[in-house]
């Protein structure tokens, strides 16, 4: 029996986030040379024009929760995609470089609470057989919105649009923006947050309409953890005896932008040009390198529960350590630039397929149930961090230093994740949640 058209229909709306998510996030890169140029950006300056929508995706990120059991994941989505209108538009007419960092910060918050807030819609829609592949539905999505982004730039730039060609490159995202808006205005409440509210027969309701085999039996569940919940709500998660779990959550997020990836995504368009190759030749290869990072992470997410998180973790740190370190000796040779597109492309394939597709469900498992939410807030907190740290950096360390010096770090970098990985990081394919639970959290 497959998904009936209701609960495909909402879970490919609250995907659609996704995608305007991916899209927001590396959209930059084909524009920051012109915003460089036009408003005479100090490598500082230009690092701060990208870090700053990553500020706003940290707060968005740590906030949306607290709005969404107040409003619902429906709501706030509602609002998120608000975000993304204001944000596409005000970025594509910006009248000067301070209305446009506060248009791109605006971006940030609706990128950070769709991040939080979509996966949770579906997950908290789809009956329990199908949840885990719909819920991967945002993830597929996160990853084509990258793609769609880099091919976007590429034909914008094909039109030969002049002066206004960023600004048309930015603000293009507003289509699907209103798009996810209108949309939005045609699925349910999540039955969850209903249920939460005591509204019990429209929970019921949204349960039958998603096709659930047995809508009583799921409220009921769904009425137990909600009220075990409330008897944990107060369970801080820095306690010493989560120290295991805040390790593993916080060294994974950080490890997984110490390797690079989204300094690369976000200067991809100054990567290929430090390296002789024109704008609308360095904007096919991002689409190759898009694609790439596509379809290594459906590969991914198809080996998780078979190869294990661990095993490729370890494989993407070394695939991803060799091929950095392949990065930095073109740049420090100043040689074989032909060989930028290969190494790039086979780094994302390697990362797609370990990290990218693993971080999120890792997290997801090593926390106890009574502190899962804030566990993973604290591993995505970690992330959004760091990456707003290295993408402000990176074109400082460029200037300042050399092209090849952030490769070498990110090589390095990598390497000690895979000795950290090795010795430190338990595997969690195949069980349970309780049994991991009584394996990395010692008992009282």
């Amino acid at each position: 029996m497959r998904p009936n058209l209701n609960l495909m229909k909402a879970t490919l709306t609250g995907a659609l986030g996704g995608l305007l998510f991916g899209f927001d996030t590396v959209v930059i890169s084909g524009a920051i040379d012109a915003l460089v140029k036009l408003y005479n950006l100090s490598p500082q300056a230009k690092g701060f024009t990208v870090a700053i929508g990553l500020v706003g995706t940290v707060i968005g990120a740590l906030s949306a929760g607290i709005v969404g059991q107040k409003l619902g994941s429906r709501e706030t989505l509602r609002l998120t995609a608000v975000l993304y209108v204001v944000s596409a538009l005000g970025c594509g007419l910006a009248w000067n470089w301070d209305a446009f960092l506060v248009f791109r910060f605006i971006g940030g918050l609706g990128i950070g609470a769709s991040s939080v807030l979509g996966p949770v819609y579906i997950a908290e829609l789809a009956p329990a057989k199908w949840r885990g592949r719909l819920v991967g539905a945002f993830q597929f999505n996160v990853v084509f919105g990258i793609l769609v982004a880099y091919t976007s730039n590429y034909f914008i730039r094909l039109l030969h649009l002049g002066a206004a060609e960023w600004r048309w490159q930015v603000g293009v995202a507003a289509l699907p923006a209103v798009a996810f808006l209108v949309l939005l205005f045609g699925i349910p409440r999540s039955p969850r947050w209903s249920a939460s509210k005591e509204r019990i027969d429209e929970a019921l309701a949204v349960l039958r309409m998603m096709g659930e085999a047995n809508p009583e039996a799921e409220l009921a569940d769904i009425r137990a953890a909600l009220s075990e919940e409330h008897a944990t709500a107060h369970e801080p998660v820095f306690r010493w005896k989560y120290r295991f779990p805040l390790f593993l959550a916080i060294s994974l997020g950080a490890f997984n932008q110490l390797a690079g990836i989204n300094a690369i995504l976000y200067y991809l368009n100054d990567i290929f040009q430090a390296a002789g190759f024109s704008q609308v030749s360095g904007d096919q290869q991002a689409i190759a390198i898009g694609a790439t990072n596509l379809l290594f992470t459906m590969i991914g997410m198809t080996f998780i529960d078979r190869i294990g998180r661990k095993t490729l973790l370890l494989i993407g740190a070394a695939g991803t350590a060799a091929c950095l370190a392949g990065v930095a000796w073109i740049y420090s040779s100043n040689s074989h630039q032909a060989s930028l597109v290969w190494f790039l492309v086979t780094y994302i394939a390697f990362f797609a397929l370990s990290q990218g597709a693993v971080i999120w469900v890792y997290i997801g498992e090593i926390f106890p149930n009574a502190v899962r939410s804030k566990g993973q807030g604290v591993g995505a907190a970690s992330h959004w961090f760091m990456n707003a740290a290295i993408a402000m950096a990176f074109p400082i360390a460029v200037h300042n230093l050399s092209q090849a010096t952030p490769f070498v770090f990110f090589s390095v970098m990598t390497g000690v994740q895979f000795l950290v990985v090795l010795l430190v990081f338990p595997e969690t394919k195949g069980q349970t949640l309780e049994a991991l639970q009584r394996r990395l959290v010692p008992s009282e």
